[in-house]
């Protein structure tokens, strides 16, 4: 397993729309297990392949609950609704956090590491980290939706209440 250095604001790969994924390999499954093992050493809870400077239709999550590691292989959003405002951070933009409002349920339909299309429906902070990961793999940063940043202090405070 390696860690893969993640790519931070403003390299340009961060505001690029994505290439699907078309090769469904060894090396695409070794890219997902580097990617998760990434992750979990920077402490976050999803990764998309342009913040490691692959231009992949990729994403992982991964917020330790039953699911265990979703990989997310050209995902579309097919349904998303309701509404939910709450504090986001991302690993491409170390130590900023904002409130963020998004649906607070998503249905996606996405392909797994063999390619094979499944069908994913996730609500709360799932449906939210899920929409983020998604995001990045079209060029949307979460900077562009924050309603009010937070500071580290404030979002420690907020934990602590």
């Amino acid at each position: 397993m390696a860690h893969l250095p993640i790519v931070y604001y403003p390299d340009a790969i961060l505001e690029k729309k994505c290439e699907p994924v078309t090769e469904f390999d060894k090396k695409l499954k070794k890219l997902v297990q580097d990617m998760h093992e990434t992750m979990i050493a920077a402490d976050g809870v999803g990764l998309a392949a342009p913040q490691i400077g692959r231009d992949l239709q990729l994403a992982i999550v991964d917020i330790e609950d039953d699911h265990g590691l979703i990989t997310l292989i050209n995902p579309v959003i097919e349904e998303a609704k309701g509404s939910d405002t709450d504090v986001e951070g991302c690993l491409s933009f170390p130590g900023l956090y904002g409130h963020v409002t998004r649906p607070s349920y998503v249905k996606v339909k996405a392909q797994d590491i063999k390619g094979r299309f499944f069908t994913l429906k996730a609500q709360g902070f799932l449906a939210r980290a899920i929409q983020h990961e998604i995001d990045h793999l079209h060029g949307v940063l979460f900077t562009s939706k924050v309603e009010k940043y937070v500071s580290e202090e404030e979002l420690e405070a907020e934990e602590m209440s």
